[in-house]
């Protein structure tokens, strides 16, 4: 860690920053996104993001949208050709699915006590058709992280971005993006602290994407209700 800037060593600072400058306006002809109580963002000190993830682009939306340096565990896969060092250099942390490595999560403890924001997606893949990005099998990662730098957990629902099986195009589809208030960071030990910490976050995230449902089922136009059908 370089020290007072909250990014990895690996990362270039005015790239990072340059990358979120992008990021506030790179979406604008094709999403129509809404940032929902941005106000419950810590405006200082760690703070561990957890959100749901239902398409390939959730990670590279959210990047831009919060106002500080954002650090996010990436499936290793993704850091292969000339993608690679650019994710390396934007801050971004590769993790090997399925595989117990210790590395990264260290990466980001080390972002933590720098006063830095990670953010992960705790069911640690894209939600499959049956979940819609719901949070599935939520990993204890995150809660480990928000324990381990004293970090409270902030839930953020997106919805929008990810096309219904058998639609066709959208012109600039709704995005919603929901802060939701802050959990404490974990205190209790052992293992079952982090599980009783991944149920908590788990349930805030799975109450925020339920109202942004409610919201969507409440709109009369099909085309206007991204990637929420009813269940």
């Amino acid at each position: 860690m370089s020290r007072a800037r909250a990014l990895p060593e690996h990362a270039l600072g005015w790239l990072h920053d340059l990358g979120r400058w992008i990021g506030t306006w790179l979406w604008i002809p094709f999403f129509r996104v809404r940032i929902r109580h941005p106000e419950r963002i810590p405006a200082t000190g760690p703070v561990v993001l957890v959100a749901n993830h239902s398409a390939f682009v959730d990670g590279p939306l959210l990047f831009g949208m919060f106002g500080r340096r954002v650090v996010f565990l990436v499936k290793a896969e993704m850091f292969s050709g000339i993608v690679g060092p650019l994710l390396r250099w934007l801050g971004q942390v590769p993790v090997r699915r399925d595989v117990v490595d210790r590395r990264p999560l260290t990466t980001l403890l080390d972002v933590l006590r720098d006063g830095g924001v990670v953010a992960v997606f705790p069911e640690g893949t894209r939600g499959t058709a049956g979940t819609g990005g719901d949070i599935g099998r939520a990993r204890q990662g995150a809660a480990w992280l928000a324990r381990a730098a004293s970090a409270p957990l902030l839930p953020v629902a997106v919805r929008g971005t990810r096309r219904p099986a058998g639609a066709g195009r959208r012109f600039r589809p709704r995005v919603d993006v929901l802060v939701g208030e802050p959990l404490p960071a974990p205190t209790a030990p052992g293992r079952d602290g982090l599980a009783t910490a991944t149920v908590g976050v788990t349930e805030a995230l799975r109450t925020l994407v339920r109202e942004l449902d409610s919201e969507y089922r409440q709109v009369t136009r099909p085309e206007a209700a991204g990637d929420v059908r009813e269940k």
